[in-house]
């Protein structure tokens, strides 16, 4: 049986958890949240995201704790791949407690995050994800994401690393 769930939008007094929730999935990989630099959207996630004209929910347990994330925004014409004029958003931030992966509740997040996104008159998803998180890129993959062999190399985090390219068709 599924662990009973909440999902909203995140508000500013979420700020501690989930910047400690993502921590501790970088911490799982030998790197942690760097504020200065990749995740400094994590500090003011109204600007970053709502005023953007994009979204960010957070899931919680029974016991009100922060167990997952997820976040969209448009893409600016600099930002996104070629796209042949369509309307283009990011997906970023998903997330999950350790307990939740591998259940359906990463589906749950994304249907969501989809669903958001046709209802915006996005066309396309686009994003890059870290490569160390093959797990994710698997159940990417599942969702009919499209991993381009294009790879980008990062060093605005505590530690250089690299990043894979994913993209899918909204129908």
């Amino acid at each position: 049986m599924l662990e009973p769930v909440t999902t909203r939008f995140a508000t500013e007094q979420d700020q501690a958890a989930i910047i400690e929730l993502i921590d501790s999935v970088y911490r799982e990989y030998g790197d942690q949240v760097c504020l200065t630099g990749a995740d400094q959207d994590l500090l003011d996630i109204k600007t970053a995201y709502f005023d953007q004209g994009g979204a960010f929910w957070v899931m919680e347990d029974a016991d009100r704790q922060i167990v997952g994330t997820h976040a969209a925004k448009p893409l600016t014409d600099t930002e996104r791949k070629a796209s042949l004029g369509q309307q283009v958003c990011t997906f970023r931030r998903l997330y999950l407690s350790p307990r939740l992966r591998g259940t359906q509740r990463g589906a749950d997040l994304m249907e969501l995050t989809f669903a958001w996104a046709r209802q915006n008159h996005f066309q396309q998803v686009q994003f890059w994800s870290d490569s160390r998180f093959t797990r994710a890129h698997q159940f990417f993959s599942k969702l009919g994401f499209q991993q381009s062999d294009q790879i980008r190399q990062m060093d605005d985090g505590l530690t250089p690393y690299q990043e894979y390219f994913f993209s899918i068709d909204l129908k």
